[in-house]
Order: C-alpha cells, then sequence, then structure tokens
C-alpha cells in the first residue's frame, strides 16, 4: 500500500502540482520544471522496483570555481558556488547496517557501515568514498545508519565539475539528515568528504570543491585555518549574464599525479621557508628572495607559487566588487585569474597533449562578441572553461560553442542557493 502512495506522490502528474516541489525545482535546476518532473518520476520509478518503504529525495550540487585556482591546498582562498546540475537521489532507509548505492547505468555500491577500515583494492572507487565519509561521521561521534540510493547525475564526470564531491557530500548529507537530526554543520560535511577523498580515495584534493558543493551559493571560502575555515555566502546580482561551462574535451581522471606536482611544487617553495604551506610565507619575502632561491627548485615551482599570492589578492579584491556590485571589475578580476592559470600556475593543457582543447576554447571566447569573461575552469589539464556571456548573446553564443565541441558539450546552468539537501515535498 506505502509504495502505491509513493508512487503517485511521485509521479509526474503530482509533481507538477506539488508546489513544494515547484519551488525547489526553481531555486535548483535550470531547466524546464516539466523536465525536472520527469527525471524525479523515473528515477522514483527505478528505485521502487528494487525497495520497499519510505522514499526521500536528495540533491547534490555540481560546482563552478569562480576565482581562486589551486590555491585551497595550500591554505589559500576561494569564491566558489554550487550550480544546477545535481547529483539526484532516491533514498529508503535501511534497518541493516549497511548502505547501498545504485548509480543507474552502474552496478551498485554495498558497504557495510560497521567495517570502515581503508582498503587498499578499493581506491579510486566509491566504495572507498562511502567507507571513508562514514569513517569520518563515526569518528566525530555521529550515528550511522543504512540506507538504499538510487541516483542519478548530471555533474559532468572528469570535466572539472567535482563529480565525486557530489557523491561524498550527498552521502554526508543522507547521514546528517536521516541518523543524527540535522545537526552536521556544512562546513563540517565538507571536512568530512575530503577525508573520504583524501585517506579512502586516495586523491589529495584541496577542501574547495566540498564546501561550495556542501554550503551552496557564492561562497567565498578562506583556509586559514582547514579545520575550520572562514565562509561567507556572497549575493551574485550580475543577472544580465549566463554563465556556461563548455567541456572541452578530454578527462582529468588520469591526471592526478599533474594535479599533485602543483601542491607540491607550492610547498616546494614554501618549505624554503620553512614553512608547509604557502600561506605562511610573507609574499614581500618570497619575491625578495627569488634570485637566491631560484636555483633550488623549478622556474614552473615559482611560476606557481607566484600564482599563488596572485590568487589570494584576486579573491579578496573580487569579493569586495560582488558586494558592491562592481560588475566590470568583478569580470576583469575572473579574466586575470583565468590568464593566471594560463601562464604562470599552467594547468591549461596536460604535458605531452598536444590536441590544447582549453587553450583553442579560450582563444575562441576572447574574441567573441558579448563574451564577458572567461577562464579555465577547475583543475584544469583538460575537461572545462568557464563562461560569462551577455543575455543578449547567451543563444547565439550556445549555438557557435556547440557547432565546435558538441551541443552536449555545452551546458548552460544557473547559481543554487542551497548546497546537498534533502528536498521536503510533503505538503
Amino acid at each position: 500500500m506505502e509504495k502505491t502512495i509513493l508512487a503517485i506522490l511521485y509521479d509526474k502528474k503530482s509533481l507538477l502540482e506539488n508546489k513544494k516541489f515547484l519551488a525547489a525545482a526553481e531555486e535548483i535546476y535550470a531547466c524546464d520544471v516539466e523536465k525536472s518532473a520527469e527525471r524525479v518520476a523515473n528515477l522514483v520509478a527505478e528505485h521502487t522496483k528494487s525497495v520497499e518503504g519510505e522514499t526521500i529525495l536528495f540533491s547534490s550540487p555540481g560546482r563552478i570555481e569562480v576565482c581562486g585556482n589551486h590555491t585551497d591546498h595550500n591554505n589559500g582562498k576561494v569564491l566558489a558556488a554550487a550550480v544546477s546540475v545535481d547529483l539526484l537521489a532516491a533514498v529508503t532507509p535501511l534497518k541493516e547496517r549497511k548502505i547501498v548505492v545504485k548509480s543507474l547505468g552502474y552496478p551498485a555500491v554495498e558497504v557495510d557501515i560497521d567495517d570502515l577500515e581503508p582498503k587498499k583494492d578499493e581506491e579510486g572507487t566509491s566504495f572507498a568514498l562511502v567507507r571513508g565519509v562514514c569513517r569520518a561521521l563515526k569518528d566525530r561521534g555521529y550515528a550511522l545508519g543504512g540506507f538504499y540510493a538510487t541516483t542519478v547525475s548530471d555533474v559532468f564526470k572528469g570535466a572539472g565539475m567535482s563529480s565525486s564531491a557530489s557523491f561524498e557530500v550527498f552521502v554526508a548529507e543522507v547521514e546528517n539528515a536521516l541518523y543524527n537530526g540535522g545537526v552536521v554543520s556544512a562546513v563540517e560535511k565538507a571536512i568530512i568528504s575530503q577525508y573520504a577523498e583524501n585517506v579512502f580515495f586516495g586523491k589529495p584534493s584541496g577542501l574547495m570543491d566540498q564546501s561550495a558543493i556542501a554550503i551552496g551559493g557564492i561562497s567565498y571560502i578562506d583556509f586559514l585555518d582547514p579545520a575550520a575555515p572562514e565562509v561567507e555566502k556572497l549575493n551574485w546580482e550580475f543577472n544580465d549574464t549566463a554563465v556556461f561551462v563548455v567541456n572541452c574535451g578530454g578527462d582529468h581522471c588520469e591526471l592526478t599525479p599533474q594535479y599533485a606536482a602543483i601542491r607540491a611544487e607550492m610547498e616546494e617553495v614554501a618549505s624554503l621557508f620553512g614553512q608547509k604551506k604557502l600561506r605562511f610565507v610573507d609574499a614581500g619575502e618570497f619575491y625578495t628572495s627569488i634570485s637566491a632561491i631560484k636555483d633550488k627548485v623549478s622556474g614552473r615551482a615559482l611560476l606557481r607559487a607566484m600564482h599563488y599570492f596572485e590568487e589570494n589578492d584576486r579573491v579578496e579584491a573580487l569579493r569586495e566588487a560582488i558586494r558592491d556590485g562592481d560588475e566590470d571589475v568583478a569580470y576583469a578580476l575572473i579574466v586575470a585569474s583565468g590568464e593566471s592559470s594560463y601562464k604562470k600556475l599552467q594547468n591549461c593543457y596536460a604535458e605531452g597533449d598536444h590536441s590544447e582543447p582549453i587553450p583553442l576554447a579560450l582563444a575562441l571566447c576572447e574574441s567573441y562578441d558579448g563574451v564577458r569573461a572567461f577562464r579555465v575552469h577547475g583543475g584544469g589539464f583538460a575537461g572545462t572553461i568557464l563562461v560569462f556571456v551577455d543575455n543578449d548573446a547567451k543563444e547565439e553564443f550556445r549555438a557557435y560553442m556547440s557547432g565546435i565541441f558538441g551541443e552536449e558539450n555545452v551546458h548552460m546552468l544557473k547559481i543554487r542557493n542551497s548546497g546537498a539537501v534533502m528536498l521536503d515535498l510533503d505538503e
């Protein structure tokens, strides 16, 4: 009987008559509300084929990085935003002490939540992320419970939208909402998720992705103390532009050593000043010492350190521009951030890759009328660029870039104010 009621509640017609669903879809998604309702209805229909009981919806967004490219892992500053692509999940609590996640189109992931030791053979897998999130929650004294989830995601995998972080924060939020009364803060969920990725999954990521996804909106994040980062939500009121992410080609999933080299080289420079992270090196001392240290590290390491110091200053300047509503200054700073990533951080194409899709896409944006700002997006080396386009040029821009990179790779997004969240649709 319960399944029948839930099937009626979550079918497309019922959703389109549900005021709470309509409000949630308007806030979260950029697409037509009917498409959102159809997506939910299809997901729940698949979910209820596999499990009986209460069905609860969760949404965990992707993210864009607005400024602060590769600074978080050295206790730097970033501006990031949650966006309208997401991992959408239908979840049913289980009495059994296990978590089962069935991502549509992929084999199910099943984890015993009483077996939370890292497993070498699980590195790089969703098993590791689930197990790691649960271990971090348990170590902090939070309760754990079982659940069965069916998920579908339009967060681009391997293209800088942080699909793994979206998944991690989703698991943390389900445990938070179902078994901990919602008391785990957004920042703590981010820290828990980063632990899972670093220790269990085996990727040395910073904390930006998880923070943006857990917090929602546009977030200023200062990682001076990663255990307690300073966070401020900002209002992005420049509504005369559209936000595009263009997937230029390539996949950054196999590029972990090149990402790790950025962090390692920044820390190598910091060590010359007796510090572990660049945040604790005086920028003035660094610049006056370049002649003395240039033969002790690579030129690339010095350039990456220069990017780090300048990027922190740009984040602060962009924060003020957003607060002041100074659109021209804001976009100029985003462009400057991208230029620094290209020239100093050097993460716009992978070593030995002569296809260079990101430089090509950036060059096309540079000469396109109506583009206000553009830059490499996310970790770089492969994947995506971020572009802000005047509203009156957005459809032409979409068609132009679709003709080059494929319609399926040009995505117009919206910034959503909510982070990973349980959707309350009960009326």
